[in-house]
């Protein structure tokens, strides 16, 4: 089913992120293409190093300039392209209209200010309400959260709550002016597995209950499958895969993504020996394969994906794959061979 513009909060259109260092340019962020409808999630998976943290951080305009800048693309947001955005409409905009959720609480929030008094900044800042206005709506964020003694907690600071308080307090803020589009990024990495349920279980009831679209960034595939309605598998700075989520798990279509899924322990299995794993390394992001990004890595690589880089092109059952396999030239490719034979 094709969406109209009506239906997508966030469109991102050939996403181009590079950081230029001394050894020369990486691009992180290399022709990134998805899209968010209004009210659901989406789930953005990948290793370490894939571009999963640097798209969040290019849609919000985040980036370390003029080291870290967008080369290439659009973000639409609600029909305007964030991109073309001033700094100064992008300061309204970010907390307000889309907040973010970052991976480290203790380093996300200042540790010189009470927790109540720094979502009640934002408050403030975007909602232009007083101080005691401002103050009475973060306690009652505090315990929309659910953290106990909202007022007493309000009065502390970030060093004297624990870990999954402090990610609450984030989602706090995040949450605290209604924003339409919430980025989580890893928001459970640095909490035990009981913490992390609580946490997922909140931003999804709080996501029910506010209306507000997700977009969850994890290397964790039982977030996914728990959290998401379509998800984009990212490897060395591209979408690789993008489809829905009960899909991605039943009939995964790039090496990658079954890679991925086959490395997770299976509870409900005996297995003997050692995990699977995906052999090789990512490749060094200076010195890029010439064709597919994961063609070194494959185990159903032929000539066309070491010198030719695939499209994410739509399959049969309208998903997205970059593989050589699901294409017409991988089929000529076969026949040539087998008539060579």
């Amino acid at each position: 089913m094709n969406l109209t513009k009506e239906d997508k909060i966030l469109e991102v259109k050939n996403l181009c992120t590079s950081f230029f260092t001394d050894e020369g340019e990486v691009k992180a962020v290399d022709g990134v293409d998805l899209s968010i409808e209004k009210g659901k999630t989406l789930g953005i998976v990948g290793e370490s190093g894939s571009g999963k943290s640097i798209t969040s951080l290019s849609i919000l305009r985040l980036l370390q300039e003029p080291a870290g800048r967008i080369k290439e693309g659009e973000v639409i947001f609600k029909g305007e392209d964030l991109v073309k955005k001033t700094k100064k409409q992008m300061r309204e905009i970010r907390g307000n209209n889309i907040s973010m959720i970052f991976q480290e609480p203790m380093t996300s929030l200042n540790p010189t200010l009470t927790c109540g008094e720094q979502i009640a900044e934002s408050i403030r800042i975007h909602q232009k309400l007083n101080k005691k206005k401002a103050w009475a709506k973060a306690v009652d964020m505090l315990k929309l959260v659910g953290i106990p003694s909202p007022e007493k907690r309000a009065k502390q600071y970030p060093f004297e709550l624990s870990g999954g308080m402090r990610q609450r307090v984030m989602i706090a803020i995040s949450l605290a002016c209604n924003p339409e589009l919430l980025i989580a990024d890893e928001p459970t990495t640095a909490l035990d597995v009981t913490i992390q349920a609580q946490i997922l279980e909140l931003i999804k009831n709080l996501q029910k209950e506010l209306g507000t679209s997700l977009m969850i960034i994890t290397h964790d595939l039982g977030v996914v499958a728990e959290m998401c309605d379509k998800v984009a598998v990212m490897y060395c700075g591209k979408v690789v895969e993008y489809a829905d989520v009960k899909t991605i798990f039943t009939n995964p279509k790039h090496p990658y993504t079954i890679g991925l899924l086959n490395s997770v322990p299976k509870h409900d299995e005996d297995v003997e020996g050692d995990l699977s794993i995906i052999p090789g390394s990512v490749p060094n992001p200076f010195h890029l394969p010439e064709g597919c990004r994961f063609a070194p890595r494959c185990p159903h690589a032929k000539e066309i994906c070491l010198t030719k880089l695939p499209h994410l092109e739509e399959t049969f059952d309208g998903d997205k794959v970059r593989c050589w396999i699901h294409s017409e030239e991988w089929e000529k490719q076969g026949k040539a061979v087998n008539a060579h034979e």
